[in-house]
């Protein structure tokens, strides 16, 4: 065998493996993602339950609670109303199941592994996060195509929009699912932390019921309950998917129900995945208990 053959049939190099720093990082970035991606559609059941559990949800709640909802004045249902909170669910247990695949990569090895390899962090945060945010849109997209398909939620051209707004929310969600799961040595303290923060975020988002508007003389624990659900970032998310679904009462907050404008939905939408994709990439930076 001459030297030509040789080379020939010597491996080309990914961008892994050599080249610049950033440019490996975005190449482990990548293949990061696409291993979740993989990953997900392995377990078919892990695939029924992220979808099926907030589809169980929109049926029974729409169902039971429909004669007691009271909608707006075009008569909408309960059914309707919680249309973009079951959206927004589906987002955050695609979200919770993806990220803590964290856990277990630590526990298994995978992570160390990836951890000493010639890249920056900041590329698992990427690659977690692209690839649980592209799941939980996949995802998303295919329950409003069943709603679609079902006759609830019409065909228009909100659908380009409503489809990049939840591409930047899942983005969010999954990175601060990253937020969580990181620090997390066992599958039990994260759903605890679910369970205590993840969970009450979309309960007070507007999803469920609708958000008090603010009156000067209202009782003080329902001009409470009314700052807090506008201090919460799901709150906009929720507000961002019923505006480009048309669906709701979007009132003015005055003695009605608080509805936050589509402008402010994408601004503070857009801060959220910038902010938690920051914290997960400073997290991460951090040396945890057992590395050197």
């Amino acid at each position: 065998m001459n030297a030509k053959t040789i080379i020939s049939k010597a491996p080309t190099a990914s961008p892994v493996e050599f080249g610049p720093r950033w440019l490996r990082s975005m190449g482990a970035a990548w293949m990061l993602a696409r291993r979740e991606w993989i990953r997900f559609f392995r377990q078919p059941f892990r695939v029924i339950a992220a979808l099926g559990q907030p589809i169980l949800f929109w049926v029974l709640f729409g169902t039971g609670l429909h004669g007691a909802f009271r909608g707006n004045s075009d008569g909408e249902n309960f059914m309707t109303y919680f249309l973009p909170g079951t959206t927004a669910l589906i987002l955050l247990f695609t979200a919770i199941f993806s990220t803590i695949s964290i856990i277990e990569d630590r526990r298994e090895g995978f992570l160390q592994g990836v951890l000493v390899a010639p890249t920056a962090r900041w590329s698992i945060v990427l690659g977690k996060a692209l690839g649980g945010a592209a799941i939980a849109w996949a995802q998303a997209m295919v329950f409003l195509l069943l709603a679609t398909v079902f006759g609830v939620l019409p065909v228009s051209s909100a659908w380009i929009p409503l489809a990049c707004f939840l591409a930047i929310s899942a983005l969010g969600i999954t990175s601060l699912g990253v937020c969580f799961a990181w620090p997390m040595d066992s599958t039990q303290g994260y759903h605890a932390a679910m369970n205590l923060v993840l969970l009450p975020m979309w309960l007070l988002s507007g999803a469920f019921f609708p958000i008090p508007g603010w009156i000067s003389t209202q009782p003080i624990g329902q001009s409470l309950l009314h700052w807090v659900m506008r201090a919460n970032p799901m709150t906009y998310v929720v507000g961002g998917i019923r505006h480009c679904m048309r669906t709701g009462p979007l009132g003015d907050g005055v003695g009605s129900a608080w509805v936050p404008s589509e402008s402010l939905s994408w601004i503070v939408t857009l801060l959220f995945a910038a902010s938690t994709m920051a914290v997960a990439s400073w997290i991460v930076q951090r040396r945890q208990k057992g590395e050197y």
